[in-house]
């Protein structure tokens, strides 16, 4: 197999993984065995380790020393912390984004908002969220800090799925309409001000566990 099969490998792979750990399909502390991993896969033991860096450069798994590569845990202190990072660079990336953004783009970002708006489950609410902030901010021609804004929105939807896998609840996105109106009228700033308030928002919920007893569940919905 050869190098660039190797990484198209490793790509889906660790693509595939991040997204069930994302939903909770992994849950924390769940130890990924490359054994099976490359079994499941039909790919040798190189694309799976190379997997495996990518899903802890992404924050979503953790290699410790003689017990092997495992499912990132989280907690709140982290959830503020990726709100936070979230919030500034796409304060960032949004500043540079402006300029190039066309009325089409717009229109589909406003799509975007509308089938978020009308979402029944948590995984169709945060594809059309992702969408929504990715055409807003892909225009500012930034590779690399679109790739760090990718990687924390992946981490702040685990929290979003932890928080909401079980039920959902039909909201309307005000600040997603207010940040459109904004950008349409050339107000760049106000909209930056509405982004960055949004992103940083985070929610407190009960959710019941399975022994019947209630735990306070937080998650990002920016």
């Amino acid at each position: 197999m050869t190098a660039i099969n190797d990484d198209t490998v490793a790509s889906r792979i660790s693509r595939i993984l991040a997204d069930r750990i994302v939903t909770g399909q992994l849950e924390p502390g769940t130890k990924l065995r490359q054994d099976h991993i490359a079994e499941e896969f039909g790919a040798s033991h190189v694309p799976v380790r190379e997997a495996f860096r990518r899903l802890e450069a992404q924050g979503l798994a953790i290699s410790e020393p003689r017990r092997g590569v495992r499912v990132a845990s989280f907690d709140l202190k982290e959830l503020r912390e990726v709100a936070q990072m979230r919030a500034a660079l796409e304060v960032l990336a949004l500043r540079h984004a402006a300029p190039h953004l066309t009325p089409a783009i717009l229109d589909l970002a406003e799509e975007a908002t509308v089938a978020a708006d009308n979402s029944r489950d948590v995984r169709s609410w945060e594809g059309a969220n992702r969408r929504f902030h990715r055409l807003l901010l892909t225009p500012c021609g930034m590779p690399r800090l679109l790739a760090v804004i990718d990687d924390l929105h992946a981490v702040s939807a685990r929290f979003l799925f932890a928080t909401w896998r079980s039920e959902w609840e039909v909201r309307t996105d005000h600040d997603h309409r207010a940040i459109l109106t904004f950008l349409r009228q050339g107000e760049i700033e106000n909209a930056a001000v509405v982004l960055e308030r949004h992103v940083q928002w985070t929610g407190q919920k009960p959710v019941k566990n399975v022994s019947g007893s209630t735990r306070d569940a937080f998650a990002i919905v920016g």
